[in-house]
């Protein structure tokens, strides 16, 4: 899976790698939350309604039935 990196600000990719180099030495721990894909309309109630920080990720096969 390939990773981009999007900006609405008006930077380089110079400045984007001088970044990413700062922050390899920022211990960085994101926030995730996982919901299983029978839980969708759940996951875009709790983003609509700010209760859940951090990425959402919708998880398929890793439901509440197995």
């Amino acid at each position: 899976m390939e990773k981009e990196i999007k900006s609405v600000a008006n930077i380089t990719r110079a400045d984007v790698w001088e970044f990413l180099q700062l922050a390899t030495d920022i211990p960085l721990k994101p926030e995730v939350q996982e919901y299983a894909l029978e839980d969708t309309n759940k996951a875009l109630l709790d983003m609509k309604n700010k209760h859940i920080k951090g990425e959402k990720v919708l998880c398929i096969g890793k439901g509440k039935h197995g």
